[in-house]
Formats: structure tokens, C-alpha cells, sequence
């Protein structure tokens, strides 16, 4: 299997819910309001999905930080939302970082702008474990 297709079945229902939500919302509300649609329009597809989970950092198997995921679906997707006017690249490296801290492999970055916008990010075990020896 390509890992940049892991997952692409559960990615592929985040993304249609996205639209889903972007279309009857619009451009202009707060993360928190497409966080709280997006928690319903998944569920509504039947995906198993935590918002706001705590999630920590290690360095060499010591504590060194948390975060919050916005949303976590069927414990195999990073969701990270925006509600900016365009994505940036420092967007993306959130992601990618969150992606490294996790053992989480695919992430999603949604926008929720002035023009509906979403990226993809695969980091996969082999890579992370690569990087951590």
C-alpha cells in the first residue's frame, strides 16, 4: 500500500465533512464554532472522533510539553482546524509536529477561510523512528 493513501478512507470523510460544514457555515466564525460542527457532521458519518485531547511531548522518553489536538478521528487522524485567510507554512509544520509527537501517521490541516482549504501530511512509523535513533 502508498502510505501517502493510509488511511484515505477516514480522510476522505473528514474532507467531505468539511465541505459539509464550510458550505452551511460560510467564512468567519471562530475554530471553536467548526470545531463544535465538524464533532457533529462526524459523528453523523459514524467516525469516532475526541476534540481537544491532551497530548504530550517527549524528548528521550522525558516529558517535555502537551498540547491539544483539536480533533482526533477513529485514533488515527490528527484533524487541525483554521479559520484563517489562507494557510500558511507554519500551519503545515504545526501538523508535521504533531504528527512527530504522536504515534499518529496522518494528519489533516482543514481551513475553514476565505476559500474553503485543506492539506494532507503522511509521517509514518519507519520515518519517526528513523529520526528518533
Amino acid at each position: 500500500m502508498n502510505n501517502n493513501y493510509l488511511h484515505s478512507d477516514t480522510t476522505e470523510k473528514i474532507i467531505k465533512a468539511f465541505f459539509i460544514v464550510y458550505y452551511y457555515l460560510g467564512y468567519g466564525f471562530l475554530e471553536k464554532v467548526y470545531e463544535n460542527a465538524m464533532m457533529i457532521e462526524l459523528r453523523k458519518m459514524g467516525l469516532k472522533c475526541e476534540n481537544q485531547k491532551p497530548l504530550k511531548v517527549y524528548y528521550y522518553n522525558e516529558e517535555i510539553g502537551s498540547y491539544f489536538a483539536d480533533i482526533i478521528v477513529e485514533e488515527k487522524v490528527i484533524v487541525e482546524l483554521k479559520a484563517a485567510e489562507c494557510l500558511v507554512i507554519d500551519n503545515e509544520m504545526q501538523l508535521v509536529n504533531y504528527l512527530k509527537a504522536t504515534d499518529i501517521e496522518v494528519g489533516l490541516l482543514l481551513n475553514f477561510g476565505k476559500k474553503p482549504e485543506f492539506k494532507r501530511r503522511v509521517l509514518t512509523a519507519e520515518y519517526k523512528n528513523h529520526k528518533r535513533s
